[in-house]
């Protein structure tokens, strides 16, 4: 990734799970370090299929900052800013599959396949990739994380998948594959210019609160400014005009424009 690029994380599964996210082992729903297991006070993760994508950090309810990738060691990582350490970096994931039992009891129906060998996550991570880059936070974007509807008792806490994501420069980028990067992403300005969809999801399910250090981070754009480092480029808010409204069981792919 480019310093100051964003990302999003879409979701996609049929079999219900409780996902755990961190950036950098700061979870990005709850604020607190990273920590094996579920907790429901407050939550302190997000439920499949029913997230269908995580654009950000869980500042406010309803309300997200962007993941923005930065160096780490700049002061400017959720990481660094909460534990003053630049440490871990990258993108870390925990999955707890729905209990056998619980399934059946909301969807009235057995699981056609042991969950246990369900492909769910790809266990794989490069060694050659130090930790270099992490996840800041960048613009508030309206968006829910939703409340767990099923209850913790129902997520399988015995059975899990772990997957650390490291997040490689351009420089690491060129070392590890031995080709060029991709070209830059298009800026904000030249995405909504194109007439490119932004999407709004609609959903009335309840949304968790934001967490109070989270709320407290300082984005991106701001703490360039704390540094005499000036007004980030391409910063400046878009309103778009091409808003797609997607809802429960429509999918948004790459390219289904």
């Amino acid at each position: 990734m480019y310093q100051s690029e964003a990302l999003w994380i879409n979701f996609s599964g049929d079999y219900p799970c409780a996902v755990k996210i961190a950036a950098g082992k700061i979870n990005a729903v709850s604020g607190k370090a990273w920590s094996n297991g579920l907790s429901d006070d407050p939550q302190d993760y997000a439920v499949i299929p029913e997230q269908p994508w995580l654009d950000g950090f869980n500042v406010s309810e309803g309300y997200i900052r962007q993941f923005i990738a930065m160096p780490l060691g700049e002061g400017y990582t959720a990481e660094e800013q909460i534990t003053g350490k630049a440490e871990h970096g990258g993108l870390q994931f925990i999955v707890y599959p729905m209990k056998h039992d619980a399934y059946v009891e909301y969807f009235e129906q057995t699981v056609k396949e042991d969950y246990y060998e369900m492909p769910m996550l790809s266990r794989s991570a490069c060694d050659s990739a130090a930790p270099d880059m992490g996840l800041a936070p960048g613009g508030l974007m309206r968006q829910k994380i939703y409340e767990d509807e099923y209850g913790i008792d129902a997520w399988d806490l015995d059975n899990s998948y772990r997957c650390f994501i490291h997040l490689a420069n351009s420089k690491q980028y060129q070392a590890i594959t031995g080709h060029q990067p991709p070209h830059e992403p298009a800026s904000t300005k030249d995405y909504t210019s194109a007439g490119l969809p932004w999407f709004d999801y609609y959903d009335d399910s309840k949304a968790l609160p934001g967490s109070e250090a989270l709320s407290k981070l300082t984005s991106v754009a701001a703490k360039g400014i704390e540094k005499d480092k000036g007004v980030l480029p391409d910063n400046d808010p878009v309103y778009p005009k091409a808003i797609k409204i997607v809802s429960k069981g429509n999918v948004v792919r790459d390219g289904e424009f």
